[in-house]
């Protein structure tokens, strides 16, 4: 407590929270400004800006940000550019690892990431070394309280989802990543 002034300690939290508000917003803008570059501005057409999107408002973004950054990202405003890299190595034992990369500098980034698999005892591959190992799926966890197998299967498949398993208390469903948007309004 500050104990003569109220608005000192409120002061402070507020400072606190804005600045953590303010981080967020900005990865999550840096996020639609990369999928809106790669796949246009519009969301029913753009998979990854939708989600990118979805993220900002579930966080309150306002919506005036969404625009300027969706506008950023197709080049009708000027900003910093950033690219999406992929990084694959081994780590530690012979792990395949992938590693996903929003940057301004290339170079700079590059030389970061081989510092880094290289002080935690693994080696930075080129590109395609692990990439094959890897395969892209959207997955749900259902509660098994929730609903039985037979009509999430049913809602699931119909969807476009490719596959139903029992996973402890849970059923996931596995969905390609464009099918994603379907199975979830399904679901």
């Amino acid at each position: 407590m500050s104990g003569h002034s109220h608005w000192a300690t409120i002061k402070h939290k507020k400072g606190a929270i804005d600045a953590k508000r303010g981080k967020l917003f900005s990865k999550l803008s840096r996020a639609i400004i990369i999928a809106a570059r790669h796949g246009g501005g519009d969301p029913e057409m753009n998979l990854k800006l939708r989600y990118a999107i979805d993220k900002a408002r579930q966080v309150s973004m306002p919506k005036d940000n969404i625009e300027r950054a969706i506008k950023r990202g197709t080049g009708e405003l000027e900003g910093q550019t950033l690219e999406e890299i992929l990084y694959e190595g081994y780590g530690p034992g012979g792990v395949a690892i992938m590693v996903e990369v929003l940057t301004d500098n290339r170079n700079r980034t590059a030389s970061e990431i081989r510092k880094i698999f290289e002080r935690s005892g693994g080696k930075m591959g080129s590109a395609g070394c692990v990439g094959y190992l890897f395969e892209r799926k959207g997955i749900f966890s259902i509660d098994m309280k929730s609903t039985d197998e037979d009509t999430l299967m049913t809602l699931a498949l119909d969807a476009g989802a490719d596959d139903l398993k029992r996973s402890g208390h849970t059923y996931d469903v596995t969905c390609d990543p464009s099918a994603f948007s379907h199975v979830q309004e399904a679901i």
